[in-house]
């Protein structure tokens, strides 16, 4: 199975091939951009079907990061997997910046359960439990950095994200800009299409607020 990854969950915009069967990826292409995802994504999906030697007919799926992360860089990833997935016909999948997060860390430390920290900025925090196969042991929350150290002081395994240090532990694993797109690519093979349909996973609203005093009254 060959299946499109595309990241646009924060400061960095990428895609890459992957190849289930080899368990390989074929071309990737990407940079940390900062903004204009949705100027630079398709330069780069085709830059990677180009490195894979291949073309978007190819693709047997598409998988893409849905969250949390940036509110409008997700909105673009999310809006082009679905757009291609019905442009060719394919099955898209969403993956969780979490589960790319659990992943890796399950990789490099395997057998302990794995706690997934990100920081979230305003004093807050993103966090998952998974256990050693990289299962979700329930469903991501937003905490305070507060209260996130209380209920997580006496946890045992490893614990990844940019956020561990806030609750007090070692920093082990990346930070939500350091997405492995192989990552995304190998978690969406596996993935079951029928319940991991790709849906923006905001645990927090967007920052920009409607302006009501300006709002213009409708007859």
């Amino acid at each position: 199975m060959l299946v499109l990854a595309i990241d646009t969950s924060g400061s960095g915009c990428s895609a890459a091939v992957y190849d289930s069967a080899s368990a390989e990826v074929m071309g990737r292409a990407g940079a940390n951009i900062g903004r204009g995802h949705a100027e630079r994504l398709m330069e780069f999906v085709d830059e990677a079907l180009l490195a894979a030697d291949g073309q978007l007919a190819d693709i047997d799926r598409i998988a893409v990061t849905i969250g949390p992360g940036s509110f409008t860089g997700i909105r673009v990833g999310v809006a082009a997997a679905r757009g291609l997935a019905l442009a060719l016909g394919k099955p898209a999948v969403g993956i969780t910046t979490l589960e790319v997060a659990a992943e890796s860390a399950r990789l490099t430390t395997p057998g302990q359960p794995i706690l997934v920290v990100i920081d979230a900025k305003r004093d807050e925090v993103y966090v998952q439990l998974f256990d050693a196969s990289g299962r979700a042991m329930g469903e991501p929350e937003i905490l305070s950095v507060t209260e996130a150290r209380d209920r997580l002081s006496g946890f045992e395994g490893t614990v990844c994200g940019s956020g561990a240090s806030l609750v007090g532990h070692v920093r082990a694993g990346g930070i939500p800009d350091d997405i492995d797109i192989a990552v995304v690519g190998r978690l969406g093979a596996n993935a079951d299409p029928a319940s991991a349909k790709p849906k923006p996973l905001y645990l927090r609203g967007p920052d920009a607020k409607p302006q009501a005093g300006f709002a213009v009254t409708r007859a």
